[in-house]
C-alpha cells in the first residue's frame, strides 16, 4: 500500500506499530523501518519522527527518513541507506543548523538488536494492565532480576510475552537487546534511566 507523504512515497513496512514515533509512521523503505525499530528501543531517544521537512540540496529537495531528539538535547536528522553517499545533504542540513547523519545497513543490521527489536514491536500495540506489571515489578524488586521464564508464573490478564516485550518497550524494565536473541534464559531487570 502506498501513502502519499508531502513529496516522499511512503509503503507500509512491518512491523507496524511504533513506541517513540509522534507522528504518522511512513517510511519510504524497510531500511528505514528497520532504522526506525532502533530508535524505538534506544534508550538515549526521546521520540522521532518520520519525514519530518524537505532540504533543499542543489536545486531538489530531500526529506530525511527520520528526525530524533535524544534526552540529552541533541535532535538529529538521519537517513538509511544501502551505501556511502555524498556529503551534499549533509552539508544542506549544517547550513540549517540542523546535524545530519546517514546509517548504513551494515550498522542498522549488525548483531542481534533488530531483530530483538522487531520481536518487541510485534507487541507494542497491546498493553500490559496494572495487576500483571504491579506483580513483575514487585518481584524484581523481591529477586533483583529474572529470566523470562521465570515470569511465566505473574502474568494473569495478558500472555507472558506480551507482557515483558511491552514492559521493555516502555522502560519498565529492560535487558541486554544486542548479547543474543531473546529467549526463555534471558534476564530482565527493572528499567534504570
Amino acid at each position: 500500500m502506498d501513502v502519499a507523504h508531502g513529496d516522499a512515497a511512503t509503503k507500509v513496512f512491518f512491523p507496524r506499530p511504533t513506541v517513540r514515533c509522534t507522528g504518522p509512521a511512513a517510511f519510504r523503505t524497510q531500511l528505514a523501518r528497520d532504522l526506525g525499530c532502533l530508535l524505538d528501543v534506544d534508550d538515549d531517544v526521546a521520540a522521532w519522527c518520520c519525514l519530518p521537512f524537505g532540504l533543499e540540496v542543489n536545486g531538489s529537495v530531500h526529506v530525511p527518513d527520520v528526525m530524533v531528539d535524544y534526552f540529552d538535547g541533541t535532535r538529529l536528522l538521519l537517513d538509511a541507506t544501502e551505501k556511502e553517499v555524498g556529503l551534499e545533504i549533509t552539508e544542506a542540513a549544517a547550513s540549517g543548523g540542523m546535524c545530519h547523519r546517514f546509517v548504513q545497513r551494515s550498522e542498522i543490521e549488525s548483531g542481534f538488536r533488530l531483530q530483538n527489536a522487531r520481536d518487541l514491536l510485534r507487541y507494542a500495540g497491546h498493553r500490559t494492565p496494572l495487576n500483571d506489571r504491579f506483580r513483575l515489578l514487585a518481584a524484581l524488586d523481591e529477586a533483583g532480576s529474572l529470566s523470562i521464564a521465570e515470569t511465566f508464573n505473574l502474568f494473569r490478564e495478558v500472555q507472558p510475552l506480551t507482557g515483558v516485550s511491552w514492559m521493555i518497550l516502555h522502560r519498565f524494565i529492560e535487558t541486554n537487546l544486542d548479547e543474543s536473541l531473546l529467549g526463555p534464559e534471558t534476564v530482565i531487570r527493572r528499567y534504570q534511566s
